[in-house]
């Protein structure tokens, strides 16, 4: 891992630390990963954010992930969603242009999985999706009942914020291929759990 540095945003400089796979492995795919809602302690540095990140690099990603608009040392305010997808975007444009060649997969926990599923769902450079406790029952989940690229859910299954039954039945309604991951006992933040959200997601990718 790198130290931080900023790539450009739509709203001024984001702070961007990136993940990269093993000395020798080559790049299987490009990632981004969004992080929790800014408003309510969300960072890149969210522990699950950094599990997630590290699977990915440990299946072959190089992997980038940001603070949103108005967090950390990005610049800017909060936006509401909108301007987050945009940052969400300007983060996949960057990958796209630093890798060029592979796939992008994009991936986010919380209000990051709303901004990345519906940021990059009609986005055909995007090959996979990946959200990790989406809060599906609090933002509008809808453009992936349209996408057919692979969808990866992973939750817990004592989620306050988002009962794991909302996210079963978004699952029902999005066309193949999916799938959903539970984690036994985990909140919301997966709070004792983070190392096995990593853990799932490796498992997800490795041989996939």
């Amino acid at each position: 891992m790198t130290a931080a540095r900023y790539i450009d945003g739509p709203a001024g400089r984001l702070e961007v630390l990136f993940n990269r796979p093993a000395a020798g492995t080559a790049v299987r795919a490009a990632a981004v990963v969004g992080h929790p809602h800014p408003l309510h302690g969300g960072t890149l540095h969210t522990k699950v954010v950094y599990r997630t990140a590290k699977a990915l690099a440990s299946v072959g990603c190089a992997v980038l992930r940001f603070n949103f608009r108005g967090v950390g040392g990005s610049e800017g305010r909060f936006a509401e969603g909108e301007g987050e997808r945009e940052d969400y975007r300007a983060a996949l444009d960057y990958q796209a242009r630093r890798h060029a060649g592979v796939p992008l997969w994009a991936a986010g926990m919380s209000f990051g999985a709303y901004v990345a599923l519906t940021a990059a769902s009609a986005d055909e450079r995007v090959e996979r999706l990946l959200g990790i406790a989406p809060p599906v029952d609090r933002y509008d989940f809808s453009p992936l009942r349209r996408s057919t690229r692979p969808k990866y859910l992973v939750h817990g299954e004592h989620d306050e914020i988002c009962p794991l039954a909302r996210v079963q039945s978004l699952l029902d309604e999005l066309p193949e291929p999916k799938r959903l991951i539970v984690i036994p006992g985990a909140d919301h933040l997966f709070t004792g759990h983070e190392a096995l959200v990593g853990e799932a997601v490796a498992a997800l990718f490795a041989n996939s």
